[in-house]
């Protein structure tokens, strides 16, 4: 009875892992999708512990201790989250996704000491099952560690001399591993060998890979962390451990293609870790005697008020500002004076995938607003304004013009098309690929120059006098 009561769990947490997901595709239901697939979980958390095994004194001291992590993760988890900066939030991404992996890998070292002691026949099945579990589980802990070490701004890109060379042999290690265990049963010895291969393949993966194709890689190892997980519920026969891994392993593929596609990457050239960071340094600078043309805040205030379409193209930079809510005043500012705005949404923009949309959502921002690379770019050449606020690697020219520059053919946000473009920078300094952007010294281009929150503030104030 018990049992079926459980399956009857685990199939109703599945099914609430389906709606959360397809919840979580619209801003609007996000929040509540997100509650709904937590909810599934509790559920079958609880269904494990109470109708798994029943009960008996001798299993005291292991509940006790289920229940004492359950209570360090949930208030340690709260505290994190609650915490959290909006600015900050792809290395929380990366950390818990690399916890997601730590987790599926010690399942399979847990499961693998019992496993020794099976006098398994023909083809193993489970140990080819726990191989996978603890290789991919290993590569996302330690390349989702380097990767919020890298956001966080404690690790630097490093690329070893001959890298992919050291990667592909290491990939052909793992391979002669699991394949000689899988011929000649289990072994402890290779077993720790292959979790120690996999850690290192893990770090060497991430290091040189530069910050601007950061949201692919939290993409892959997301996809990572989703597989290993359903690994594990390969394990135990657990229904919903199955169907959520397969749904984050399938979700984190699908965004990955998604993310490659946006950056104009091959999926071959991240697996192998030749990307990004190396090719940053082979970036060329303007030429020197280009200049810039600055505008003042007054200038900016009635461009803005007297034009018909104006397109903000938010990044990373209004993130680290926490401009996101004074943004939104300024569009609704120039809404009540007729002015039509709309927000450029480009697939990488940021640290993570879909950065910008859950920076805007915060703010209140109407999803219908915030449109994507696709529908937008057909707009900008009608745009009487585009103001760029953060973005810098994602609007650049050189994309398109320079075959020369490590972001060719890397689909943009064609706002050189736009009758004017503003772009509210701190400084000169070159975006996260490294490179110069030429999109400043275009003749249409004026620069505002100074932090984001503050300039926004002051802009808001001089368009209210307009």
């Amino acid at each position: 009875m018990s049992l079926n009561i459980l399956e009857i769990s685990y199939l109703i947490a599945s099914l609430t892992f389906i709606l959360g997901l397809k919840m979580l595709s619209n801003p609007d239901s996000a929040r509540k999708g997100n509650l709904i697939a937590a909810a599934g979980m509790l559920i079958a958390i609880i269904a494990t512990i109470t109708l798994y095994q029943d009960f008996d004194s001798e299993k005291l001291v292991n509940y006790g201790l289920i229940f004492l992590g359950l209570i360090i993760g949930t208030v340690i988890g709260t505290i994190m989250a609650k915490r959290v900066q909006m600015t900050s939030m792809p290395q929380m991404v990366s950390f818990f996704n690399g916890m997601g992996g730590a987790c599926a890998a010690l399942i399979a070292i847990i499961e693998f000491q019992h496993h020794q002691h099976s006098t398994v026949t023909g083809f193993d099945g489970e140990l080819l099952v726990m191989l996978l579990g603890l290789l991919i589980g290993s590569v996302s802990f330690s390349g989702s560690i380097i990767a919020y070490g890298k956001l966080e701004g404690k690790i630097q890109d490093k690329v070893l001399p001959m890298n992919q060379v050291i990667n592909m042999v290491m990939l052909g290690a793992i391979v002669v591993l699991i394949v000689y265990q899988m011929v000649s049963g289990s072994d402890p010895l290779l077993f720790y060998a292959l979790l120690a291969i996999a850690l290192v393949y893990g770090i060497l993966f991430v290091m040189p890979i530069g910050g601007a194709d950061m949201p692919v890689v939290i993409s892959l190892l997301n996809s990572f962390t989703g597989m290993a997980a359903a690994f594990g519920g390969f394990l135990y026969g657990n229904k919903a451990m199955l169907t959520g891994g397969i749904l984050v392993g399938s979700a984190g593929t699908i965004l990955t293609i998604l993310m490659c596609k946006a950056m104009n990457r091959s999926l071959t050239n991240v697996l192998l870790g030749a990307f990004g960071g190396a090719a940053a340094g082979g970036a060329k600078s303007a030429s020197g005697d280009q200049t810039v043309r600055e505008i003042n805040i007054s200038d900016t205030a009635v461009l803005l008020s007297y034009s018909q379409s104006v397109v903000i193209v938010p990044g990373y930079g209004l993130a680290v500002a926490q401009a996101q809510h004074i943004c939104h005043e300024l569009e609704k500012l120039l809404e009540e004076k007729g002015v039509e705005v709309n927000y450029a949404i480009h697939p990488v923009a940021g640290r993570m995938p879909g950065h910008m949309n859950v920076l805007l959502a915060e703010a209140d921002v109407p999803y219908e607003r915030m449109q994507e690379m696709e529908e937008i770019n057909s707009k900008f050449a009608n745009t009487d304004v585009v103001v760029v606020i953060g973005a810098n690697d994602v609007v650049n020219p050189a994309a398109k013009n320079d075959p020369s520059s490590p972001i060719y053919g890397m689909p943009i946000l064609e706002v050189d098309q736009a009758k004017n473009v503003i772009i509210l920078k701190r400084g000169m300094a070159a975006g996260y690929a490294g490179i110069e952007n030429e999109l400043f010294f275009y003749p249409k281009t004026r620069m505002l120059f100074g932090d984001a929150k503050a300039t926004l503030q002051k802009l808001t104030a001089e368009v209210k006098e307009v």
